[in-house]
């Protein structure tokens, strides 16, 4: 028996280039020649007998017998369960994709079917799984009859379309909300090179006066008996914070995926990080953080994300939670646990360039949830969006300790906080890094003006304990050419705050004081979605700030891809 297997079940989706083998104007998949419609096998000379019977009808009587015969065994298949036996999973198209890469991926889960309704369910699972590898253009899974001896079976036929170019790439321009500059990023991928499923990808960015990045890397959805996917990525990338934190950050870094599925990732990082200050004029809670430091880490990240858009929202929810274990060689090297959405990598302290061994054992806990409610018009949706996180370095007199300055949290910023997941969200209205404890620079007197008392300005440190929230009320505009066009309005609210615990500064710490100093803005903004950016123009509206906060009220601009 042969049916179409690209009807998803209810709870999922069907996949995309699925093909589905159906009579015209119909919907229900085709049963094959060797099946009745009660799904037992026929006689030879019954069929022989149809097929002369088919001979006789041709033109509309044809289609209105095969109609009526794919609604008789869909009233059969809806009315009780049709036991089956999975007899043989036969390939065909794969060409250089190797039979046991495919076989690994769905074989069981089509075996395991005991009824053709959990077939074609477990098939269309099985075709989306295969799809998830991207190296088919096109997957179609048919059921066919089994061995006349074998009655009740049925053989499972995986047609694969190879990619027919293996050599992929992407390039654009995009905003970078934290160093609010703009940056040219490519990629390029080559796909299935070893037969393996097996992808290989190169890319780069490049950010006026900010950041740099390239990178390598290599991904296996299966290798061997091994039943998870394994990565392995080198990269190396610079970032300029000397407008916020007076101080340059490189880092060189390997990292190993060791376990991939939905919801789960475990993966091991060994990187090198480097700080440094071209200007001299770094405050000295910066200078003390200045050089070099090796990690080795083990981290691990779960992931949920229930929403039914990742650039628009209108219901489900989301939650991201990282827990990172560092110090894996030895007592020399530097030492934490930590438990984190956004996992930068941590670093030890050093003192004027010289590469210092601390044992530093360190804490940090972070938490992001995020919900969305349609409110049934106008398209309208309420985002909401809450998340916290606290950072501790522990071990012998670790309250008096000092947490490292780039693994420390920071608010502020252009990007949307709905969009993202992976982290605090940002403040609008703010400048990037522009919310929280601050330190006076050192003052550098100018050669052409050794008079001048101007300010040096002030670097900021970020905090140990943060919290932020936001509330997004999304809503189609009312003329019909914004709507075509995916143009929408929104209005929002964003709060948050951070506060310094290390360097004995718990002692000083009050939720209430905290509470009450809560930085806050609100706004309103249009939505443009294009093929080359996704375009936010908001008015912010600075509702509270502190005295050396970095906040504006007035019109913000953002641009990110819209993928």
């Amino acid at each position: 028996m042969a049916a179409a297997a690209d009807r998803a079940a209810d709870q999922n989706p069907k996949p995309r280039d699925a093909e589905t083998h159906v009579p015209a104007a119909e919907t229900e998949p085709e049963f094959a020649e060797g099946y009745e419609e009660d799904g037992e096998e026929e006689y030879e000379e019954d069929g022989e007998e149809y097929e002369d019977d088919e001979e006789e009808l041709d033109g509309p009587a044809a289609a209105a017998a095969e109609r009526e015969r794919v609604q008789s065994v869909f009233k059969r298949l809806s009315s009780d369960p049709v036991a089956i036996r999975v007899h043989d999973v036969v390939i065909k198209g794969n060409t250089k994709t190797r039979d046991e890469l495919i076989e690994a991926e769905v074989a069981d889960l089509l075996r395991a079917a005991p009824t053709v309704q959990e077939l074609l369910r477990a098939a269309s699972v099985a075709t989306s799984r295969l799809h998830r590898l991207d190296v088919f253009d096109a997957v179609k899974i048919t059921l066919d009859a089994g061995p006349p001896e074998l009655p009740g079976t049925t053989n499972v036929v995986i047609e694969v379309v190879e990619a027919a170019n293996p050599l992929t790439g992407s390039a654009g321009v995009y905003s970078k909300p934290e160093a609010r500059s703009w940056s040219l990023e490519g990629s390029l991928k080559l796909k299935n090179l070893f037969g393996y499923g097996d992808i290989w990808d190169a890319s780069g960015s490049y950010g006026w006066d900010q950041t740099t990045e390239v990178g390598v890397g290599v991904y296996l959805p299966r290798f061997k008996s091994v039943p998870t996917p394994l990565m392995a990525r080198a990269s190396l990338s610079s970032q300029d914070w000397l407008k916020f934190s007076s101080y340059k950050e490189r880092l060189l870094g390997l990292s190993f995926g060791l376990l991939s599925t939905m919801n789960h990732d475990l993966s091991y990082n060994l990187t090198w990080r480097a700080l440094t200050d071209p200007s001299r004029a770094s405050s000295k809670a910066i200078r003390r953080q200045l050089g070099h430091n090796l990690l080795s880490a083990l981290k691990y990240t779960y992931k949920i994300d229930q929403r039914d858009s990742l650039l628009r929202p209108t219901k489900g929810y989301a939650f991201q939670s990282t827990s990172q274990v560092g110090g894996l060689w030895d007592n020399k090297g530097l030492k934490f646990f930590r438990q984190v959405i956004p996992c930068p990598c941590f670093s030890g302290l050093c003192h004027h360039h010289y590469l210092t061994n601390i044992l530093l054992f360190a804490l940090l806990q972070e938490f992001d949830v995020r919900g969305a409610v349609p409110l049934g018009f106008y398209n309208a949706a309420l985002n909401v969006g809450i998340g916290a996180g606290v950072i501790l370095p522990l071990g012998r007199g670790f309250m008096n300790s000092s947490s490292p300055v780039p693994d420390r949290f920071f608010l502020g910023g252009h990007s949307s906080p709905v969009c993202s997941l992976g982290g605090l969200s940002s403040l609008l209205g703010f400048r990037t890094r522009g919310v929280g404890p601050t330190e006076a620079r050192r003052l550098v007197p100018s050669e052409s003006d050794s008079d001048s008392a101007a300010s040096p300005g002030r670097d900021y440190l970020g905090g140990d304990l943060a919290v932020s929230a936001f509330a997004d009320l999304s809503f189609d505009l009312p003329l019909k050419l914004f709507r075509d066009a995916g143009i929408h309005g929104h209005a929002f609210l964003t709060a948050g705050n951070l506060a310094k615990l290390s360097e004995g500064e718990y002692k000083n710490f009050s939720v209430s004081e905290f509470q009450r100093t809560f930085r806050s803005s609100a706004g309103v903004g249009i939505i443009l979605p294009t093929k080359l950016f996704r375009v936010e123009v908001n008015y912010c509206y600075i509702l509270k700030q502190a005295e050396h906060d970095s906040g504006k009220t007035g019109i913000q601009f953002s641009f990110s891809s819209p993928m």
